[in-house]
């Protein structure tokens, strides 16, 4: 009893870090926004605990104000996150897998933009150079 109420515990807290960091993990939500708001959404399609290119571009990138910043205005994000050893829920898995077969992702991390409908606007991963760079890479594919 104790294990399973610490994996609830645990997956709640990690989707909490997510949501605090401006990153939904749940798709139909980030559609809804992204209509709403008329906004793009970026799609993260990581492997945040085990795959070292994905940890790199979240510390060099995605953590980083600068991007936070950009991406408030801009862009609806969304994590599709595929851990070795942090917990998810099933659903999230089955929503994740369903996602990166519909938009054949062969690794990670794969960045998407796409528009509210599903629309693949442009597709990247990892580049160096911080967020400044990055933010422009990305708004090649939102312009």
């Amino acid at each position: 009893m104790k294990k399973i109420l610490l994996t609830i515990v645990l997956s709640a807290v990690a989707t909490m870090s997510f949501a605090s960091e401006g990153w939904l993990t749940d798709f139909a939500e980030a559609q809804k926004l992204s209509k709403e708001k008329n906004l793009p959404i970026v799609i993260d399609f990581t492997g945040s605990d085990w795959c070292g290119w994905c940890i790199k571009l979240d510390k060099e990138v995605f953590k980083k104000k600068e991007f936070k910043a950009w991406a408030k205005k801009n862009v609806i994000l969304f994590m599709a996150d595929f851990p070795s050893r942090k917990k998810i829920s099933s659903k999230e898995k089955r929503q994740n897998s369903k996602l990166a077969k519909k938009y054949k992702v062969r690794g990670y991390p794969t960045i998407l933009v796409i528009d509210a409908e599903g629309t693949v606007l442009g597709k990247t991963g990892y580049q160096a150079g911080g967020p400044k760079k990055y933010i422009k890479h990305l708004e090649k594919f939102i312009k």
